[in-house]
């Protein structure tokens, strides 16, 4: 690309070279991988705004990464998926006609606005938004997306797994169980995590990992990986009616759980009869899966229940009950 050069004063052959740049985004400074076209004669650096522009956008990453904010993409995706344009998407939220045009090609969202597209990603929630809010959309558009939102249900409902599971999980958004559906493809993702990536995994272990990633995602987006609800047992939290969900498992050929004896020890194993799938967890559930697993790797089954035992939300309950995932904000992994 040829492209003129101040310091030369002419026009001359140019080349792109990576450096590491730093890149203010709302009083914060990040470091950003930055793409900067450069004179092949002088070395200067010119101005491209195609490459500055792009170099701009990884610093809105960095940032919307940091505070746990969707990435465009992520945005466009919700849209999509509902069959809406951008205009229509704004319409529906009672937001301005350009707000998701702006967000979608990378100005930061505010987090109230960050708050209700990661409510409105699950169709159930979208179902009880269309019919608690009074909204800007016609009679037609509105049924056009409820239609939408059927055909999504349907789509994911299919499985003889997902239908016994609604018979055992509120099918209502509420705080107890992250204002999320129960969704078993997710959980499976997460129990085929866990199980892949341990040498020897124990259910009590187990169940306490899946709790973790539940509410420490919680914490960090508003709402559940999984949908499941918590109760306060002996041995620390543990996921509602999880007999009957690892029995779908093991039917569904995901994984089961092989009764072991250890010095006349009984012990529950987990082994996984299925790879790790890809597509069905996004990258930002994946990094607390990371991290949970990190924390907890060298934890017995006994370490991580007591450790679990010190949690305000099991301390702060009896046994029996459900563990709000309002206790979630208390929860410290470092």
């Amino acid at each position: 690309m040829r492209k003129y050069c101040n310091q030369c004063g002419r026009e001359v052959e140019t080349r792109i070279i990576s450096k590491q740049e730093k890149y203010e985004v709302c009083g914060e400074t990040f470091d950003v991988d930055a793409q900067v076209l450069v004179c092949m004669d002088c070395g200067g650096e010119l101005f491209c705004e195609e490459l500055d522009n792009d170099t701009l956008l990884k610093a809105y990453n960095e940032y919307r990464k940091n505070h746990k904010l969707l990435l465009p993409d992520e945005i466009k995706k919700i849209r999509e998926q509902y069959g809406l344009s951008q205009r229509g998407f704004a319409k529906l939220l009672n937001w301005g006609d350009k707000t998701i045009h702006r967000y979608e090609n990378g100005s930061i969202q505010d987090k109230a606005h960050n708050s209700l597209l990661l409510f409105l990603r699950e169709p159930e929630n979208m179902k009880k938004y269309l019919s608690d809010n009074e909204i800007m959309l016609d009679e037609r558009q509105k049924n056009k997306l409820l239609d939408t939102i059927n055909s999504i249900e349907k789509n994911f409902g299919k499985s003889k797994a997902d239908k016994v599971a609604k018979m055992f999980f509120s099918d209502v958004p509420s705080i107890q169980n992250g204002y999320k559906v129960f969704d078993y493809e997710k959980l499976c993702a997460v129990v085929l995590f866990f199980a892949n990536k341990s040498e020897e995994l124990l259910k009590v272990k187990l169940l306490k990992l899946i709790n973790y990633t539940d509410m420490i995602y919680y914490k960090e987006n508003g709402v559940s990986i999984t949908g499941g609800s918590y109760l306060h047992m002996q041995y620390g939290p543990v996921l509602q009616n999880y007999d009957i969900i690892f029995g779908m498992m093991t039917a569904d050929n995901i994984m089961h759980i092989d009764i072991v004896f250890d010095n006349g020890y009984e012990k529950h194993k987990v082994v996984s009869d299925h790879e790790f799938p890809k597509g069905v967890l996004t990258k930002a559930e994946i990094d607390v899966l990371e991290r949970i697993y990190n924390k907890f790797s060298d934890f017995g089954s006994a370490e991580i229940s007591n450790y679990s035992h010190n949690e305000k939300g099991y301390s702060s309950t009896k046994h029996g009950e459900i563990i709000p995932y309002s206790y979630a904000k208390e929860i410290q992994l470092d």
